[in-house]
């Protein structure tokens, strides 16, 4: 990590938070070795420009360079989900690699889409251990849904870019990122009628006569707005915690069952997360489609969808601005009986299961059997959901699954072929989410779920109970079994049980020209000895 960089990370520290300047010293040899890990993972298995070949021994992979370099680094440190040991390295030409962004620079590469993945992993490196360094005491049980959305230290388990907040100060992580559980104020700024455009209902709590009051991020009012002297935010403010996603809130008061999705221009592992007229525009109407579907699967009470009521965007020189718009959706709140918590499968893998309750085995095969039949049948239907380990949720009663919730319907994919075929019709839709590419559904969905949500559970539940990963897999797959032979023979469980898996090809994906196309790699199927 430049020198500059780190100098200026510890002087911004020293005056917003002094307490904190031990513990990131102390975190940030491990948050280094991380993220490097993760990247050595990509260099292991994606189709990364300048890598010509790969060798594997027991212990040591090396990787071979377009240039003639060999690099070389444990095998182990390659594995999705990998515990990378402080002091690891990667031996390159002129000695050990310890800083991801040098890692990084032996692809020899020299374009823009380079330099600024070498800034990224530098900010996710400072973030991670800013993460890490505030909750050094260690795992505390949540009390309610937000605490489980912020128990997540580490962020994406698989990404070298877990942290990356490329835009944010140390003192606006630290204000708004929701591993530090801090209370955010909303802005609320008023929109007048015919700068409106909006979809669906917005909640009366937000309107002023014929004026919409638009919640938008502090950080985006400070940094977007200030450029449209136009546009200016009024004293009131809603209260609320920030979520798994940064820029997705619980309000803390009013607005009962219902979450805020704000724009932010802040680039988050692969995206900056602004909110696109499209997705204003699909998200009711794709709410109502998929829970349709839902219903019609006779699924409605496992799978339960947080359906977005209503969203809205200001047009700026008479256009729709994707950086001055929101997003109102139902809470997960909304959707648990007393009792329950609902807790991002991805924070199973990031508490060291200490959500779980009971045998392990017996718990996989519960929610496999909770999300398994719908999100198969409705594949099968023509509706691919992005069930990774964030839009992917668990309601738990006393550490045990009792249904599944999902959100986030921008990333929903659909079939209309497949979907007219059950007497479904697509309803108009902006944006491009319909094809019948059935190839391109099967990755949505099994790329999440399966490479992601799965793969990261096995490995937490294997890891900490000590139980083999084969009979994990065993029990994902005898739930997969069942379900496909209920269901027609469309291709769908030849893919589910094939000899490979899609996973997002991350670290390729930030270095293309078109960066914010997904790229995806093949791994093997642990599925696939389970047939």
């Amino acid at each position: 990590m430049p020198t500059q960089s780190l100098d200026s990370t510890f002087s911004e520290l020293r005056r917003v938070r002094p307490d904190l300047v031990e513990p990131f010293l102390d975190a940030l040899p491990g948050a280094r070795a991380t993220v490097l890990g993760r990247l050595w993972g990509a260099f292991a298995r994606e189709p990364l420009p300048g890598v010509t070949a790969r060798q594997q021994t027991a212990e040591t992979l090396v990787v071979t360079l377009h240039h003639g370099v060999r690099l070389a680094a444990a095998g182990t440190c390659t594995q999705r989900c990998a515990d990378v040991p402080g002091d690891f390295s990667v031996a390159g030409p002129d000695g050990p690699i310890r800083e991801p962004a040098d890692l990084l620079a032996q692809l020899g590469l020299r374009t823009a889409a380079a330099q600024r993945l070498a800034a990224e992993l530098d900010n996710s490196v400072v973030n991670l251990a800013l993460a890490r360094a505030a909750n050094a005491g260690g795992f505390v049980p949540p009390r309610d849904a937000v605490d489980a959305e912020q128990a997540v230290v580490d962020g994406h388990p698989q990404h070298p870019c877990c942290r990356t907040r490329t835009g944010m100060s140390v003192a606006e992580v630290l204000a708004y990122a929701p591993e530090h559980r801090p209370v955010v104020q909303l802005a609320l700024l008023p929109v007048p009628a015919d700068r409106w455009q909006g979809t669906a209902a917005w909640p009366e709590e937000l309107r002023d006569g014929d004026t919409h009051l638009l919640p938008v991020h502090p950080w985006q009012r400070d940094h977007v707005l200030v450029r449209h002297p136009g546009l200016t935010t009024i004293r009131r403010t809603i209260p609320a915690r920030p979520l798994l996603s940064l820029r997705t809130l619980a309000p803390v008061a009013g607005l009962p069952g219902r979450h805020i999705k704000t724009a932010l221009d802040v680039q988050v592992t692969n995206y900056r997360r602004t909110i696109s007229p499209v997705e204003v525009a699909d998200g009711p109407p794709l709410s109502e489609l998929v829970s349709a579907v839902v219903d019609k699967a006779g699924y409605s009470d496992g799978l339960q969808i947080l359906r977005e009521l209503g969203g809205g965007t200001v047009r700026v020189a008479g256009q729709a601005c994707a950086s001055v718009a929101a997003m109102i959706r139902e809470s997960t709140d909304s959707h648990l009986d007393a009792g329950e918590i609902a807790v991002p499968l991805t924070a199973v893998h990031a508490t060291g299961a200490a959500v779980v309750a009971g045998d392990p085995v017996r718990w996989l095969a519960d929610f496999a059997e909770l999300v398994l039949p719908p999100t198969l049948t409705l594949l099968s239907l023509g509706v691919a959901l992005e069930a990774h380990g964030q839009n992917t949720l668990v309601a738990l009663r006393g550490g045990r699954p009792v249904r599944v919730l999902y959100r986030d319907l921008d990333g929903v994919r659909i079939s209309p072929r497949r979907l007219a075929a059950w007497g479904c019709g697509v309803p108009p839709l902006a944006g491009t989410r319909a094809g019948d590419d059935i190839d391109a559904l099967r990755t949505k969905l099994f790329g999440g779920l399966l490479s992601g949500v799965f793969s990261e559970l096995v490995d937490v539940l294997a890891r900490t109970r000590a139980v083999d990963p084969a009979a994990l897999w065993e029990t994902v797959a005898r739930a997969g079994r069942r379900v496909y032979a209920e269901l027609p023979d469309t291709g769908d469980a030849a893919a589910f049980f094939g000899d490979t898996l899609p996973l997002k090809a991350t670290v390729a994906m930030r270095l293309a020209e078109d960066s914010g196309k997904a790229q995806w790699t093949a791994v093997p199927n642990p599925l696939a000895r389970h047939r």
